[in-house]
């Protein structure tokens, strides 16, 4: 798992306590949903404070509000998706808009990244155990 600085750390801790109103309504549905995954909320990666993470998915959703485009924010967040792309991190990032009108779809988007970088199932191994039959006990 991408670890933090202690700064972002931190960081991270605070924004945990200070999430928008669609962090919230999304955390709510990733907690109990999880397109199949564990999620973690204001996770700390390098400098960064991750809006959502799922490790198994290297999947990192940001619901990005107004001020995502203006000033130097484009930028920013750019540099910061290349540096999660460099650790081999997907970067998602959802209008705050959309998660206020379409959660549902929103949430599907999640799930099939999610489900596309991570399968729910891992096909086993050619060299492994045999698989068990109904009752838990082996073939």
């Amino acid at each position: 798992m991408i670890r933090g600085t202690g700064k972002a750390w931190h960081r991270s801790r605070q924004l945990r306590h200070e999430l928008t109103l669609p962090e919230v309504l999304l955390w709510q549905q990733l907690r109990r949903r999880g397109a199949g995954h564990n999620w973690r909320k204001q996770h700390a990666a390098g400098d960064y404070s991750l809006d959502f993470y799922c490790d198994a998915a290297k999947l990192c959703v940001e619901v990005d509000g107004e001020a995502h485009s203006r000033g130097d924010r484009p930028t920013r967040d750019a540099a910061r998706d290349a540096w999660m792309a460099e650790r081999g991190i997907v970067t998602l990032r959802i209008p705050a808009v959309d998660v206020l009108r379409h959660l549902d779809g929103v949430l599907r988007l999640i799930a099939l990244r999610a489900g596309e970088r991570a399968p729910l199932h891992h096909p086993a191994a050619s060299d492994g155990p045999p698989p068990r039959d109904a009752l838990g006990e082996e073939c």
